[in-house]
């Protein structure tokens, strides 16, 4: 096992968000991480109402324009990007937050909700707008085309791409995630760096020290990686396992119990 030469930062512990109603959550963001989520729901907020303000503008008023222009087509065109970026940026963000504070898939209706509102959002400030567009009489064939595909497109890209959570996360997963760090190392400590994307089971392992661009590796609980921005532990847990000196064994019986609990991946 090969001593770690970067500057290991120990994080102070942080308090977890309570649960609701006394309840303890499966697993619960620190105040930090919910600190950090509240603020980008609330910005992702505006930028949707924005959003759904510049399509009501443009349905109840530019597409009202009699007759319909070429300099109208122009603005049109202009707000339909505009309402792609609002809602990219905002659907963006609202992902973000769900990293920081998830949604527990026991309550399927608020999972779904919760995990896809981007998705949700984005296709009601798009979808009245392409359909109004299509069905405007002072508008020409052409004119529709243009302004319509172009919708069309930014409204794919910003729901599919942007809005779509494709791998939406979970109290579970972080759950899980955190039993796994506990049953292989003996204690809720992990690693990582400003610049990966998941954490680590020792400040030994390769990966957080290929990973640490600025020669410092993070020491702190689960919580605190996701709080830092990381979405889950790394998958290389064999090699993990080799590197930070711990019992293979552990690892077989670790895989073993997920198979019987029938959450094996």
């Amino acid at each position: 096992m090969a001593k770690s030469d970067k500057k290991v930062v120990r994080v102070e512990p942080s308090a977890s968000a309570a649960a609701k109603d006394g309840k303890e959550a499966v697993w619960t963001p620190t105040a930090e991480s919910k600190s950090k989520a509240t603020q980008s729901r609330i910005i992702a907020g505006v930028l949707w109402v924005l959003a759904i303000g510049t399509e009501a503008f443009a349905i109840f008023w530019l597409l009202r324009q009699k007759p319909f222009e070429t300099w109208h087509l122009i603005l049109l065109i202009g707000l339909i990007v505009v309402i792609g970026v609002l809602a990219s940026i905002g659907s963006w963000l609202w992902k973000k937050a769900n990293r920081l504070d998830p949604a527990s898939k026991s309550d399927k209706v608020r999972f779904f909700v919760q995990n896809q509102l981007g998705a949700i959002v984005t296709i009601l400030a798009f979808l009245p707008l392409i359909i109004m567009i299509f069905l405007n009489k002072d508008m020409d064939g052409k004119q529709k085309g243009i302004a319509g595909g172009i919708a069309i497109v930014i409204g794919l890209v910003a729901v599919l791409v942007f809005g779509v959570d494709w791998n939406a996360p979970s109290q579970e997963a972080y759950a899980q995630d955190t039993d796994a760090v506990v049953f292989l190392t003996g204690q809720d400590e992990v690693t990582w760096t400003k610049s990966g994307n998941v954490y680590h089971l020792c400040q030994e392992a390769s990966d957080v020290n290929r990973e640490s661009k600025d020669g410092q590796i993070f020491v702190g609980s689960t919580q605190d990686a996701v709080a830092a921005g990381k979405s889950r532990l790394t998958k290389k847990l064999a090699q993990e396992v080799k590197e930070c000196g711990i019992d293979p064994q552990k690892l077989d019986d670790w895989n073993a119990k997920q198979e019987s609990d029938g959450s094996g991946e």
